[in-house]
């Protein structure tokens, strides 16, 4: 059974502690970090302990490519999303096979390694926010829609389930919410048809959501990852929304608004997250793991379906993901 909770761990192998936290039935996902990186062999020696204690859990990452890619020695060095905008511009049909090669790419080099998903990609737009920047893959609507849909269909290819983040967008916030509280005083109606349309234009090939850590203030007084609003009435109802809904990580500064890390966890659950991620902080973890020891678990069809489809194999060394994987990460490996 997969629990309600995503943590992490502090290093390249499980301590004692983390082999007790992780027989627990409400942790439901592995979070992995730059530092529990070391090679891809470490790294699917690492996933293959976790889920001999745990088959069923999910086990994920942050491996969007540019400055956010925690695979790094040993894996591709993937480019920035943006650089597909720039590319689009003088040779769309070129960007757009290229975005879905980059999909697989990364799919198929963190499946490799035990990983069941990779939070990503970015559907925000490259607005004013300095936190998404050029982790976004333009500042056109229809741009993005279509770059991130063939990036999607890339990780599909591969066997790799989809997140889109940060509904219904953070690309038109300045302040980054890791540190600081994000308010963004847009009508819904601006909202909805501007930053939300990348959602809903890609909802179909979306297996799962992260919503936002900003308040909305126009449209409801919590941010949208603790807001029944947002999620129950707009994704759910309105939008028709059925796949997973993981919160952003509850340790981040605009999350704080709600309470302790407890109160982080429940608000999230109580709005409609399936699961709640809390990262960089163990106490944190342990508190939010106490606080929902007594609920149901999650909609196990949901999160099942976001289970990676990890090959069988032994890495000796480096990846060695044969002749496609090869050529491909060339072609990555030249964007400019």
């Amino acid at each position: 059974m997969i629990g309600a909770l995503m943590l992490d761990i502090a290093g390249l192998a499980l301590s004692t502690e983390d082999i007790q936290i992780l027989a627990n039935p409400q942790v439901g996902g592995i979070i992995l970090f730059s530092r529990n990186i070391e090679s891809p062999s470490q790294v699917r020696a690492l996933t293959d302990h976790i889920r001999q204690i745990r088959p069923e859990i999910l086990i994920a990452v942050d491996q969007e490519g540019g400055r956010v890619q925690r695979l790094k020695h040993g894996f591709t060095a993937l480019p920035a999303m943006g650089k597909f905008g720039n590319l689009y511009q003088t040779a769309p049909e070129q960007a757009l096979i290229l975005a879905e090669q980059c999909g697989w790419l990364m799919a198929s080099e963190v499946l490799a390694v035990g990983i069941d998903l990779s939070f990503a990609p970015v559907l925000d737009l490259n607005n004013i926010s300095d936190v998404i920047g050029d982790r976004s893959f333009s500042n056109n609507l229809e741009d993005v829609v279509l770059l991130a849909g063939a990036f999607m269909q890339g990780m599909q290819r591969a066997g790799m389930a989809t997140t889109g983040k940060h509904f219904p967008g953070h690309g038109s916030v300045k302040a980054d919410s890791h540190i600081a509280t994000a308010l963004d005083h847009r009508s819904y109606e601006e909202i909805a048809t501007t930053d939300m349309q990348t959602f809903v234009g890609l909802m179909p090939t979306l297996n799962a959501l992260m919503p936002a850590h900003v308040i909305y203030p126009q449209v409801d007084r919590n941010p949208a990852g603790f807001s029944r609003y947002w999620i129950q009435e707009i994704l759910r109802k309105q939008l028709g929304f059925e796949g997973v809904l993981f919160s952003d990580d509850l340790t981040m500064q605009a999350a704080c608004v709600v309470g302790g890390a407890d109160a982080r966890i429940l608000a999230a659950l109580e709005a409609g997250c399936d699961m709640g991620l809390v990262c960089n902080n163990r106490s944190d973890a342990l508190l939010a793991l106490q606080a929902i020891q007594d609920l149901p678990l999650p909609d196990q069809t949901r999160l099942t379906r976001m289970k990676g489809n990890i090959p069988a194999l032994t890495i000796k060394d480096e990846l060695d993901l044969g002749d496609e994987w090869l050529n491909t990460k060339k072609r990555i490996m030249q964007i400019e």
